[in-house]
């Protein structure tokens, strides 16, 4: 994967079309050139957007670090499946890019899947995007439906903003230390703390202006 990245982003011309970078974010492509020799950092701060941002990683305490570290799996376009606390330098490659003789739905689900079933101990919350889920397969795992909720009871999922309300979600794991086993314990602890969990014609759902009116 490293390799493939690095002949694709060796050349402006090609990175433009395989990472899909814009005249801003062309420079980005050089990370891709230096990945075994640039400064590192835990995945958790590593990354950042409306997902991570409620996180605030660099901020968070002691015994919410050690709760994502021992939890918390992302999975990686570069490098598959690594914990938050993890050491990975900054890349540039997305699920959809396209590399030169690699295709990243090809090559990814069997090892991240196999890493994701060594980690795997209870109850699996799969927060990915679709397009995530696909490069590392979780059988069993539950998937956390973004939801707002109208005033006349009427539900409509999430799209770009789900991702802050499931920051929210997971920040607040961190922070209380949740010790869940199952979904209806999971429910019962975001009933708890004032989050709104729950079982909807077989899927289950999270309200997101229960996590505060910025998630929606």
């Amino acid at each position: 994967m490293i390799t493939a990245a690095r002949s694709v982003s060796s050349e402006e011309s090609s990175a433009r079309t395989a990472l899909k970078l814009g005249p801003k974010s062309i420079a980005e492509r050089l990370r891709n050139l230096v990945l075994e020799t640039s400064p590192t950092m835990p995945a958790i701060e590593r990354y950042t957007g409306v997902l991570y941002d409620p996180l605030d990683a660099r901020e968070a305490d002691t015994a919410t670090r050690a709760w994502w570290d021992r939890h918390i799996v992302v999975q990686s376009a570069m490098f598959g499946p690594v914990g938050a606390g993890d050491l990975i330098p900054a890349y540039r490659l997305s699920h959809d890019s396209r590399l030169p003789g690699l295709r990243l739905i090809s090559h990814w689900p069997a090892p991240a899947g196999s890493a994701l079933a060594t980690r795997r101990d209870g109850l699996v919350l799969d927060l990915r995007s679709e397009g995530y889920r696909a490069l590392g397969p979780a059988p069993g795992a539950v998937a956390l439906r973004v939801v707002s909720v109208a005033g006349d009871g009427r539900r409509k999922a999430l799209n770009h903003w789900n991702k802050t309300a499931k920051g929210r979600l997971v920040a607040l794991l961190g922070r209380t230390g949740a010790a869940v086993s199952t979904m209806a314990e999971l429910a019962d602890w975001a009933a708890a703390h004032g989050v709104v969990i729950e079982q909807v014609d077989g899927s289950w759902e999270l309200v997101a202006e229960s996590l505060g009116p910025a998630a929606v």
